[in-house]
């Protein structure tokens, strides 16, 4: 009998090796050279023919006991904390009780407790006490603000320990659990490295005393990650009025637009049980990675150079930047509701006369409306919806003059309450590396979800979709992509 082919994705075993000790230095680099010290990028950055590691060194905040620094026990301590606050609001709030979609071998659903938006609302609230009693120094916001880099550090330390206990305990798995547990189709490659990353087990779950059963994949990617980056995010806004004594308009519209989305996302918990995180990937690295490290921590960069370079947009540029992001959400929202209506009430007068194309499998693929205009309209719409977290930065890049260094005429000059002054100068474009990261990352991360989507649908609909997709040429952007 031939061996099967598996069909890896992300570059196979060597490309996830890099991506799992790649991603992690990677925002450590972020860290360290975009600082509120020296600059964004580090100065050193600039002259590349001249840099060297010790110069580097002076310009970023390593820590003065080297490596070991980059962790502690006291803050390990308090991001437990955190999480097991997380777990106790998911046990004691009252939640929807839903079911979701039919496993694959089973055909029987699981079944999930949805309360990640109130549980947010509690710990938000809680928070927003702690702020009118001791303003930007409430001890939250100046502990994520002093401790920034031991924080993510213990959150990577605990994604790499998730990763490893669900890929062990997925050898447990045994066709026909009674349990209903079972394996990702792509995650049995048997493969070490890329299994790990991808996952082996589709939705591993684990029984706590008092907390019952906890989904991990599900209560990873809803709660502590999308929560976090909320934090971080009012944590940096709180910085920049202990650093300026005020809050630009920039800073306050990201937190705003980024608060939303992840509010929002957890308002609609139960959307993501039908999302290909849920019914088709495993849980590994590249999950558990990315819901409390990549999410929190890179998401909430634009917010953490803002806290440091207070631009102001003035009310043109926030009108603008407001624009942006209304006309992608009215894209998402309006796109994913078309495609909801025709499937759930097929004669609506706004869907009954749509064209359509009928499969074998009975169902019906939708191409007109929205759906007409490309195949995934509301990635584009996701996309421009988020991007308005990047625009606020403009010309990113600054570097940080002691006092008196810099010309104190002119707009480009902020100084800071110690006296130091923040200017562009050299910086100035160079910081979009930083904040503009995120745009360029989430295009490419929705391409490739497309691409994935696209196969499963030529693969579910055979000859079906080939007549959809000469249907509806475009994948995502009409006359682009």
């Amino acid at each position: 009998m031939a061996a099967t082919k598996h069909k890896y994705e992300f570059g196979g075993p060597l490309g996830t090796a890099s991506l799992v000790f790649g991603l992690p230095v990677l925002l450590y680099f972020f860290y360290f050279t975009c600082n509120d010290i020296t600059g964004c990028p580090a100065p050193a950055l600039l002259q590349p023919k001249s840099l060297s590691l010790t110069q580097l060194k002076d310009q970023i905040p390593w820590p003065e006991n080297g490596i070991w620094g980059f962790a502690s026990w006291k803050v390990s301590g308090w991001v437990m904390s955190y999480y097991l606050l997380s777990l106790v609001l998911y046990r004691v709030l009252p939640g929807q009780e839903v079911y979701g979609t039919k496993l694959r071998e089973s055909g029987r659903p699981l079944r999930y407790k949805l309360n990640a938006f109130s549980s947010s609302l509690v710990q938000l609230a809680a928070c927003a006490v702690g702020t009118l009693l001791y303003g930007a120094e409430f001890p939250l916001w100046t502990f994520i603000d002093e401790n920034y880099l031991q924080i993510y550090t213990a959150n990577l330390i605990l994604a790499f320990a998730i990763s490893i206990f669900v890929y062990l305990k997925s050898f447990s798995v045994k066709p026909g659990n009674s349990e209903l547990r079972e394996l990702a189709l792509g995650g049995q490659t048997g493969n070490i490295m890329y299994d790990f990353f991808i996952g082996r087990e589709l939705n591993p779950r684990v029984t706590l005393p008092f907390f019952g059963e906890i989904d991990l994949k599900v209560w990873l990617e809803m709660r502590p990650g999308l929560t976090g980056w909320i934090l971080l995010d009012l944590a940096f806004v709180a910085k920049q009025y202990r650093t300026y004594g005020y809050v630009s308009d920039s800073i306050l519209f990201v937190a705003a637009v980024q608060g939303y989305y992840a509010l929002e996302g957890q308002y609609a918990e139960s959307g993501i049980l039908v999302m290909m995180d849920t019914i088709t990937d495993g849980l590994g690295f590249m999950l558990s990675f990315g819901d409390i490290v990549w999410v929190p921590f890179l998401y909430s960069t634009q917010t953490r150079y803002l806290s440091v370079y207070p631009l102001q947009l003035g009310w043109t540029g926030i009108s603008l930047v407001s624009a942006v992001f209304a006309v992608g959400l009215y894209i998402f929202r309006a796109s994913n509701s078309q495609k909801r209506i025709f499937r759930t009430q097929p004669n609506h007068p706004s869907v009954k006369n749509m064209s359509f194309i009928q499969t074998k499998r009975g169902t019906r693929l939708l191409a007109d409306g929205w759906w007409g205009v490309s195949r995934h309209i509301n990635y584009f719409g996701d996309w421009l919806q988020a991007s308005p977290f990047s625009l606020p930065t403009g010309i990113a890049g600054y570097m940080i003059l002691p006092a008196g260094a810099a010309a104190t005429a002119g707009a480009s000059v902020v100084t800071m309450l110690d006296g130091r002054q923040v200017v562009q100068g050299a910086a100035r474009g160079w910081g979009m590396v930083y904040t503009y990261f995120y745009v360029l990352y989430f295009a490419s991360l929705l391409i490739h979800r497309e691409g994935r989507d696209d196969a499963a649908c030529a693969e579910k609909y055979g000859e079906d979709w080939e007549k959809y997709k000469k249907a509806v040429k475009w994948r995502i952007l009409p006359g682009v992509y």
